[in-house]
């Protein structure tokens, strides 16, 4: 992962807005922003091509699909078994995501499955792939924060943390008071499942 370059008020707007009214279009946007719709459509252009908005698609929660047994599995994989590793879990389904980290574990993943059972199996799947030295993993009870974006976007676009490299002249900054919300995100073009 690298560091991206800051967004301004517009584009964090711009987000909340996408967030708000996940069915807007383009003119819909425009309106609830109080910029022109040329300057919504290049912004959200420029947007996806920085890869900061990677896609439309729903937000699916797996609990109420019928997956709602999560656990969060530390890895300790064997000495240069990264690409191994990655492979193996790409492979079991019941992985939802996965990360190299630093600190007692090499892999941090986070799984679902839809019974106890099932994430046994997961856990034992895990295991059989030969990068892996050691596992351990921890059952989530409750989720206390749901994965979020805007209050860090938000505050680092207050921060004056830089001007948008998104943002042309004459573009007019977001109109006062847009709101931040965690609402669904509108559905603009096909993104993979997640």
């Amino acid at each position: 992962m690298t560091a991206g370059r800051p967004l301004d008020a517009l584009d964090v707007a711009l987000l909340a807005a996408l967030r708000e009214h996940h069915r807007a279009g383009d003119l819909e946007l425009s309106r609830l922003t109080g910029v022109a719709r040329a300057t919504v459509t290049a912004r959200l252009a420029r947007l996806e091509e920085a890869g900061v908005v990677t896609g439309y698609g729903p937000d699916v929660d797996v609990a109420a699909a019928g997956c709602g047994v999560q656990a969060f599995v530390t890895l300790e994989i064997a000495q240069g078994a990264i690409d191994a590793v990655r492979r193996d879990l790409e492979a079991i389904p019941g992985v939802l995501e996965a990360h190299a980290t630093t600190g007692s574990g090499d892999v941090l993943c986070r799984v679902a499955a839809g019974s106890h059972e099932a994430l046994q199996q997961i856990l034992v799947d895990l295991n059989r792939s030969s990068a892996v030295v050691r596992s351990t993993s921890v059952v989530v009870l409750s989720e206390l924060v749901a994965w979020r974006t805007l209050p860090l976007l938000a505050a680092e676009a207050a921060s004056g943390s830089g001007r948008s490299p998104y943002r042309r002249e004459g573009e007019r900054p977001a109109a006062p008071g847009a709101e931040l919300s965690a609402a669904p995100r509108r559905r603009r073009r096909a993104a993979p499942a997640r």
